[in-house]
């Protein structure tokens, strides 16, 4: 996260929200302990659908996240 603790806080309903209506297979998402980010996983179609979910997060539209990455995860 960027170093706006206000925008972040403001703003971390909106993407809980995001996340939690999209209703993904296997979605699991929540905070790191000590605030810092937090991580997401779920089943996408695509790596490209994938992405643009993540695109439309509320703190990637906002500009809040330091950085992000996508990886594909094999499970097999």
């Amino acid at each position: 996260m960027i170093d706006e603790p206000d925008t972040a806080r403001s703003v971390a309903p909106q993407h809980a929200a995001y996340w939690q209506g999209l209703n993904l297979p296997a979605y699991l998402g929540g905070p790191f302990a000590d605030r810092s980010g937090g991580l997401i996983t779920f089943e996408g179609e695509s790596t490209e659908s994938a992405e643009r979910l993540v695109a439309d997060d509320p703190f990637v539209r906002l500009g809040l996240l330091q950085r992000r990455w996508l990886e594909h995860w094999l499970l097999d």
